[in-house]
């Protein structure tokens, strides 16, 4: 059977489910002769010695056969400066599913540098300073009904044009009088309350008479009655909502100090990948080009490209070096087969490794690097779920902190809640995380975190929610995703059935303007 990319699969180590193991995580478990590229995190420069730790259950640096080298430049062999050249293979330990995101929450210090933008510009970005009220709200006493201002006791004769919004402030009004008046119309001075005009009537010689008793002030919206200029209405790190654009421009604002989109660029590599039709040929439909950017949009950054390079070493290095933006995301090409290029254009760049190698099924191969100061590259495996997986541990928590939406260091992880999908605090970085107790047990890898899709069911009898295992979560399959209302992080070992494990949102999952996509019953023949 042909491996999803077109390339020859690799049998699954001894006790991996063969589900569970795409082509590059397959090289690199059965190979394990991950090269060194670029400088890893703390480490000293590429060429120098790496003194990484053996993943459990592995064999001693050169006790294995070498790796697979057709088709490859080698320093031997190459002939142009500047190309990708693979370094001497260095063994290393993959970094476990939970460090790995938190290496990516920290590999920049902080959003980015803050920005005024009008107000029709900045939903859904993250308020860089806080939203202080710039005038009394409301400014004036204002009418909260239709119906007459008074004055002293009634009867009330009423005279005069009615008052409504947006006109000039009204003459006062002396006791016994009255004047019909206007939702949010100004309130004459010495005014005693609004009288609705369910609640009054006028006799024959045009006098108002109340239905029921009336209390001095009632139905009137007195001056500052929501806030007094200056009042905080909302801190910094507030994400921008449409109430919050309608609060601002009640209080004054026509622009707001708002933290920028990130910006990313998309590469996706693979000579085997059609963009239409039918798979044919050994080729194979790319799922990542039509799910990448929008996923990434839907993270609340600016994907500024999609460029499809092949198998080309030379594009990819040209336009890794050239991208300008924020974040560079590849696709495929993250171990050391052949065709494998992104591990020797890093080290052609002199790239930092921050995470080369993740313990999480699927997803293994996946890789965090600074390219440059404020300018990191994630690579993603081929596989589709794989690639999901790179993006929830490794692009997802970088982009959380460059648009400003990271949780305050200072909360604890003793402040989640468990039970009916109630949202909880990861170690103070994961705000869109949180627990529920699995419906069926989940089977796990020996040593690896595994990465599931679920649905969210609530039991009718003690109301709590279930997180329900999906079936086709292979490396290569979407099937199972694509009805799935978050991911399950099955621990190594597994998890048995009523056990709390930790579920990732996707972004659909808890976007307000994608309401109602997974409703009970959507996930059909997936559990």
């Amino acid at each position: 059977m042909s491996a999803p990319n077109g390339r020859s699969p690799q049998a699954a180590p001894v006790g991996v489910d063969p589900m569970d193991v795409d082509v590059d995580e397959a090289l690199a478990l059965a190979n394990d002769n991950r090269p060194h590229s670029g400088r890893h995190h703390g480490e000293q420069r590429h060429g120098e010695p790496h003194q990484g730790d053996r993943r459990r259950g592995e064999q001693p640096m050169g006790e294995r056969t070498t790796e697979r080298t057709a088709g490859r430049t080698t320093p031997e062999n190459s002939a142009t400066p500047g190309t990708p050249v693979p370094a001497p293979s260095h063994r290393h330990a993959a970094t476990s599913w939970a460090t790995a995101r938190r290496t990516a929450a920290r590999a920049e210090r902080g959003p980015r540098a803050a920005r005024s933008v009008p107000l029709d510009q900045a939903l859904g970005l993250v308020l860089a300073a806080p939203l202080t009220a710039l005038t009394d709200l409301p400014s004036f006493d204002t009418s909260a009904m239709d119906g007459w201002v008074v004055a002293g006791p009634g009867p009330w004769a009423v005279g005069g044009e009615g008052l409504l919004a947006g006109h000039e402030p009204p003459a006062p009004l002396t006791d016994g009088e009255a004047a019909a008046i206007a939702t949010g119309a100004r309130v004459p001075s010495d005014a005693t309350a609004v009288i609705r005009s369910e609640h009054g009537h006028l006799d024959a010689g045009g006098q108002l008479h109340a239905l029921h008793a009336v209390a001095h002030g009632q139905d009137i919206r007195p001056r500052g009655q929501e806030c007094r200029s200056g009042d905080l209405l909302l801190p910094a790190g507030a994400l921008v909502t449409p109430a919050v654009l309608g609060l601002a421009a009640a209080a004054g604002y026509d622009t707001l100090t708002v933290v920028p989109r990130p910006t990313v660029e998309v590469l996706i590599l693979g000579d085997e990948l059609l963009t239409a039709g039918l798979p044919r040929e050994g080729l194979i439909r790319d799922a990542l080009g039509p799910m990448l950017p929008h996923w990434l949009r839907a993270l609340g950054v600016e994907v500024t490209a999609v460029r499809r390079l092949g198998d080309d070493a030379k594009a990819l290095l040209k336009a890794v070096r050239e991208a300008g933006t924020d974040l560079v995301v590849t696709t495929g090409g993250t171990a050391s087969g052949p065709v494998d290029h992104v591990h020797p254009t890093l080290r052609a760049l002199d790239a930092e490794l921050l995470v080369d190698g993740v313990a999480v099924r699927p997803g293994h191969p996946m890789l965090l690097a600074r390219l440059k100061e404020g300018q990191h590259l994630v690579g993603l495996p081929g596989n589709p779920l794989a690639a999901v997986s790179g993006l929830l541990t490794l692009a997802e928590p970088l982009l959380r902190v460059l648009s400003g939406r990271a949780q305050d260091q200072t909360h604890s992880s003793a402040q989640r809640q468990t039970h009916s999908g109630q949202r909880q605090l990861d170690g103070g970085r994961n705000a869109d995380a949180y627990t529920a107790p699995l419906h069926t047990p989940a089977p796990g890898h020996p040593h690896d975190t595994r990465l599931i899709p679920i649905v969210l069911r609530q039991d009718d009898g003690s109301g709590h929610e279930w997180a329900v295992p999906l079936h086709y979560n292979g490396p290569a399959m979407l099937r199972g995703i694509a009805a799935a209302d978050g991911l399950a992080v099955i621990p190594p070992g597994g998890a048995t059935e009523g056990q709390e494990v930790e579920i990732l949102d996707l972004p659909w999952s808890w976007n307000p303007g994608l309401p109602g996509l997974n409703p009970a019953g959507n996930e059909g023949c997936f559990t």
